[in-house]
C-alpha cells in the first residue's frame, strides 16, 4: 500500500525518480513494471500491476450499452501504458500523459492506498487548497464517524 506525499522534478528524458517509500513497497511485491493512466481530477494513476488487472476486471465487468461506461473505458485504457521501473526506480511519464496532466518539470507523487497518483505540483496545491478546509465536512458526509464499525 502506498502512502504519503513526495515532491519530485522530471528529468529531461520525462522520468522521475519513485519515493524510497513506494520503491520499498514494490520491491517487497518484486513488482518490475506498473501501469499508467489518465486519472481522476487531471492527475495520473500508477498501479501495481496486480492492482491494475484488479481495476481492469471491475471496469470491464461495466455495461457495454451504457454510453457513459464506453466512453470512461475508451478514455481510461487508451491512455493506459505499462511503465519499467528501472533500478534506479526511475518511470518515464509518456508526453501525452504529462499533457493531460499539465505536467511540465515539478510533480508531486501521492500515496493513495492502492494506487499512487502523480499530479503537476500546481495542480496538487490547487487541488490541496481547495480541500483541505473541507475534510471534516467530506468525511461526514461519506464516513460513518461514530465508531459503530459501519464504514
Amino acid at each position: 500500500m502506498f502512502y504519503g506525499e513526495y515532491h519530485h522534478i522530471l528529468d529531461e528524458k520525462g522520468r522521475f525518480i519513485l519515493p524510497a517509500r513506494f520503491r520499498q513497497q514494490i520491491s517487497r511485491q518484486d513488482v518490475r513494471s506498473m501501469f499508467l493512466t489518465r486519472g481522476l481530477d487531471r492527475c495520473l494513476f500508477l498501479f501495481t500491476d496486480e492492482e491494475w488487472h484488479r481495476q481492469e476486471k471491475r471496469f470491464k465487468a461495466l455495461p457495454l450499452t451504457s454510453s457513459e461506461a464506453r466512453r470512461f473505458n475508451r478514455l481510461y485504457f487508451s491512455g493506459a501504458v505499462e511503465v519499467e521501473v528501472n533500478p534506479r526506480g526511475r518511470i518515464l511519464v509518456p508526453q501525452y500523459l504529462r499533457e493531460y496532466a499539465n505536467i511540465e518539470k515539478e510533480i508531486v507523487a501521492v500515496g493513495v492506498s492502492n494506487r499512487i497518483e502523480i499530479w503537476a505540483k500546481d495542480s496538487w496545491e490547487s487541488f490541496y487548497s481547495g480541500s483541505v478546509d473541507d475534510f471534516e465536512r467530506i468525511a461526514e458526509g461519506i464516513l460513518d464517524l461514530s465508531g459503530n464499525g459501519n464504514e
